[in-house]
């Protein structure tokens, strides 16, 4: 069974709203929520950036029910792992064991900012794959002394830890980072629908085995509104970063940069990928793909801060019951 998430996006609504929002989206019946980390919007007309750890803070005492996740954190450039090692442990207690830590090898747009360079995907990975012994260690409970060649921890212990350990997530997007990563996850993250990804990570040896200890938790975007046109200039207008695709996000070091690449975008090429308007039934086919793929986590993105707590009140539960049904 597809277990199906609320997406707390940073980047459209600020830190009051996103804490309203997850406990609307847990009373509309919603499996799970997944919370992004940004320092910086795709496009300045989204308009937010609140610190996502603060917010989940807040999450985690504003709901009771639903699992929490960041989606996702990059612990390499703008943090360092052995303080997102920190930040986890407290959420989990928090939440009372309800977080999953979501992992990725970042963006441009959001590690830049602290002056460290930008280093390539390759370098990333393997910064990534230090990162994970780093935060495994600390919450195994060791006092951890780690030197290696892009991190250093120095007698480094965390003093509260939760009962239950933080579950790690990772994202990848291709054979080679599930070779490097399924032994090191508990569960893949991955932003398409390819079955083959599930398939190359249960190949792997050390896997966590989806479904049966781990998970593959996708994200779709989704623009509902109560007609079709409002829906598709709100996607457009917040959305159409989403046009450019990963390996070119993962570059673009600002909103302008997103806001000239997209600029020839039109309304249409956003609703092409995008579904757009009222229609529950259009955007439960959307989520199909993700399903059919044997992902047994989907987190929704209800694109834009206009319109979000309608959407929760009006669209939600009745979504919700025909994405169950598929």
């Amino acid at each position: 069974m597809t277990h199906f998430g609320y997406t707390l996006m940073t980047e459209q609504s600020g830190p009051k709203p996103l804490v309203r929002y997850a406990s609307g989206a847990e009373q509309a019946g919603f499996d799970f929520e997944v919370m992004s980390d940004h320092y910086s919007p795709w496009l300045s007309s989204q308009g937010h950036a609140p610190y996502a750890w603060s917010v989940l803070g807040a999450v985690a005492q504003a709901t009771e029910r639903v699992g929490l996740m960041t989606y996702v954190t990059c612990p390499t450039v703008r943090y360092h792992p052995a303080v997102v090692a920190q930040k986890a442990a407290t959420v989990q207690l928090l939440a009372d064991g309800r977080f999953t830590l979501g992992l990725g090898s970042g963006e441009r747009l959001n590690e830049h900012v602290v002056g460290e360079g930008w280093p390539g995907a390759d370098v990333r990975q393997q910064m990534l794959v230090e990162a994970i012994e780093i935060i495994r260690g600390l919450h195994g409970g060791e006092v951890v002394d780690f030197h290696g060649d892009y991190f250093e921890v120095d007698a480094g212990r965390l003093w509260d830890l939760p009962e239950q350990p933080v579950e790690l997530a990772v994202a990848v997007g291709g054979k080679h980072g599930i070779r490097r990563f399924a032994p090191l996850a508990d569960h893949l993250v991955a932003v398409e629908p390819n079955a083959d990804f599930i398939a190359q990570w249960n190949d792997t040896d050390g896997a966590a085995q989806i479904p049966a200890s781990g998970r593959a938790i996708g994200q779709i975007p989704v623009c509902w509104a109560p007609d079709e046109q409002t829906a598709r200039r709100r996607a457009h207008e917040q959305f159409r970063w989403f046009a450019g695709g990963w390996a070119v996000n993962a570059e673009l070091p600002t909103a302008g940069s997103f806001k000239a690449a997209t600029q020839f975008v039109t309304e249409d090429d956003v609703a092409s990928s995008i579904p757009c308007g009222p229609d529950l039934d259009a955007i439960a086919e959307a989520v199909r793909p993700y399903v059919d793929a044997g992902f047994t986590d989907v987190a929704l993105v209800q694109v834009g801060d206009e319109g979000q707590e309608r959407f929760l009140a009006e669209a939600a539960e009745p979504l919700l019951r025909k994405l169950r049904a598929l």
